[in-house]
């Protein structure tokens, strides 16, 4: 896919990896739609930054867990820039709570991540569903997590949000082919303020070199390399869909034998 002059939607792209992505897309001359759902202050500073690049932006407040914000974004999309090429649901939300304390989550916990990381990515795919297929060829990416594969990460109920986005993206692959392709991207550990805020900062620090010193490339995902990656999947993975790319720098294969 060429970007120059295609029109992205990319959700929670105010800030970290999707305002990320948001600046990687406009950089080839991609128009891209902003979105967000309470930091408009944000939305608009990547929007100039985007724009400063050369292209044109709408920023534009949605909650992907309410339907018809979902529909009014794609339709405002469709109003402003008349197409639709690619869209990332990468409007994610969690709750922190250690993994062994089963009775620090209940059944709205569950029901507000879900309604975020798994509806919300449904819904907006739908929304967009036919002017991306009236394209012949678009791309849905899908930001789920190494939670989703490992069982690992924020919280139970984070992990299994993720886990079923990631089963979700199988099933959207097959149905809506061959005109749209749907992908996931699984980050490990990324750096940055959303996850150190979340952890506390001696926690984030501490994980941040445990995790690193385990990885082959001693190295963990940022927003701008997890951008880049979604990047290379969009203009390079034509005859990929259904599939799940890990981000974590070989964190999960842990450390060579007999290495320390």
């Amino acid at each position: 896919m060429i970007l120059k002059d295609a029109v992205a939607i990319v959700t929670g792209s105010s800030s970290g990896i999707g305002a990320a992505i948001a600046r990687t897309f406009a950089a080839q001359g991609c128009h891209v739609v902003i979105n967000y759902s309470r930091n408009a202050d944000g939305a608009n500073a990547v929007a100039r930054e985007c724009e400063a690049l050369g292209v044109r932006t709408l920023v534009q407040r949605a909650d992907v867990a309410d339907d018809a914000d979902c529909r009014e974004l794609v339709a405002a999309t469709l109003e402003t820039f008349g197409r639709v090429d690619i869209l990332v649901n990468n409007a994610g939300t969690t709750k922190f709570c250690d993994h062994a304390n089963l009775d620090g989550l209940d059944k709205q916990d569950f029901l507000d991540l879900y309604s975020v990381n798994t509806i919300g990515a449904y819904q907006m795919t739908r929304a967009a569903e036919k002017p991306m297929r009236d394209q012949g060829s678009a791309h849905v990416v899908n930001m789920a997590s190494i939670a989703g594969l490992a069982g690992v990460g924020s919280s139970i109920a984070y992990a299994a949000s993720k886990g079923a986005l990631l089963t979700m993206t199988k099933s959207l692959a097959r149905v809506l082919g061959p005109e749209i392709r749907v992908n996931a991207i699984c980050p490990g550990f990324v750096q940055g303020e959303w996850l150190e805020k979340g952890l506390g900062k001696d926690t984030y620090d501490r994980l941040l070199a445990k995790t690193r010193a385990a990885a082959p490339l001693h190295e963990t995902a940022s927003p701008e390399s997890v951008a880049q990656v979604v990047l290379g999947l969009i203009i390079g993975g034509d005859l990929t869909t259904g599939e799940s790319l890990l981000i974590d720098g070989g964190a999960h294969l842990g450390p060579a034998p007999g290495r320390r």
